[in-house]
């Protein structure tokens, strides 16, 4: 079992604290989110991230090709490479608040292709054209590996067939883990792929807080955040596993939540009578005991490797430190 975490760097203090705590406490990955008008630049917290790690990979969960160049992006983790060396990955999506915030459409399918498949070639160390340009990086060492973040069935099967890895954004319950990693497994196949060699992290919220209520009022912000903008982010729920009677208040959510996500967003979800889905299916939060109790379910589900998102916690920090010290020790003694 691999866990990991990302955050939105919102300030210099609380990447040192986050870097701090991923190698404290043996997270195998800590991620940086880009979300321009949320948070700090990610290149420039993930470099601080870098520079106070020695053990924790490092990845970027996630940045986008419209925002940013493919070949910016690719020289910019090659360039990340050479501080925290064989420990990054490149994660990449189609675009959510990194893009909606700037006023700027999602990539799509063939769009999506197109720059991995870039940035891959880039990261050997080839020349490459995209769009009537071409780029190089000579001066690069290693190639670090290309994630897609992916959770509609053409994304997924685009990370099995083009990427290093998947950011799977679908659900840890045992049904939703066999959808989503069935999609990429079945991408990875069409393309002559080992789906062996594709690393499939989970992604959920987590929420750990002694104090179980505060940790559920938060959890209800970045479920709509998830839920209504970019896992479920289809008009035929059904093929995102979506039981019949919560459709509609989806797609209510959809029309209603924000890509800045807050109280009202938590709110939302109670009102639509979404939490208890959504949480059983994106979410592992409460106190500690109830932190431990739900990791162990979905480990007994087929979790193998979760990447945690905490950035609305109600403690991101304190979030990551408590899960670290008082949940992961007694999981990982209660599965080994």
């Amino acid at each position: 079992m691999e866990i990991g975490f990302f955050f939105w760097p919102f300030d210099t203090a609380l990447v040192d604290r986050m870097a701090t705590a991923a190698d404290r406490y043996g997270y195998d990955m800590i991620g940086i989110a880009d979300t321009p008008g949320n948070a700090m630049d990610p290149w420039v917290a993930a470099t601080m991230a870098a520079m106070n790690t020695r053990k924790a990979r490092l990845a970027l969960v996630v940045t986008n090709l419209v925002s940013r160049h493919p070949a910016v992006s690719a020289a910019a983790i090659a360039s990340l490479d050479r501080i925290a060396e064989g420990r990054t990955v490149l994660g990449l999506g189609a675009g959510h608040s990194g893009t909606k915030n700037l006023g700027m459409p999602r990539s799509n399918i063939a769009e999506t292709e197109a720059g991995i498949r870039h940035i891959k070639r880039l990261l050997k160390g080839e020349a490459d054209t995209l769009d009537g340009g071409t780029a190089h990086i000579p001066w690069i060492k290693r190639a670090p590996p290309v994630f897609l973040a992916a959770s509609g069935p053409k994304t997924l099967a685009l990370g099995g067939a083009v990427a290093d890895g998947v950011f799977v954004n679908y659900g840890i319950t045992a049904d939703n883990l066999k959808q989503s990693e069935q999609r990429v497994r079945k991408g990875a196949e069409d393309a002559g792929r080992n789906f062996d060699e594709i690393e499939i992290w989970q992604i959920a919220s987590l929420d750990c807080n002694e104090d179980g209520d505060a940790a559920r009022k938060k959890a209800g912000a970045i479920l709509a955040f998830m839920a209504g903008g970019y896992i479920l982010n289809t008009q035929d729920l059904s093929i995102q596993g979506v039981p019949e009677e919560f459709r509609e208040p989806i797609l209510e959510l959809r029309r209603r939540y924000s890509t800045r996500p807050g109280d009202a967003d938590a709110a939302l979800v109670d009102e639509l009578g979404l939490f208890d889905y959504l949480a059983g299916r994106f979410a592992i939060y409460g106190t500690p005991d109830q932190c431990l109790e739900q990791l162990l379910k979905a480990h007994k589900a087929g979790l193998e490797r979760v990447m945690f998102t905490v950035s609305v916690a109600s403690d991101p920090a304190g979030t990551v430190e408590l899960f670290g010290e008082k949940v992961m020790p007694r999981f990982l003694e209660a599965i080994a």
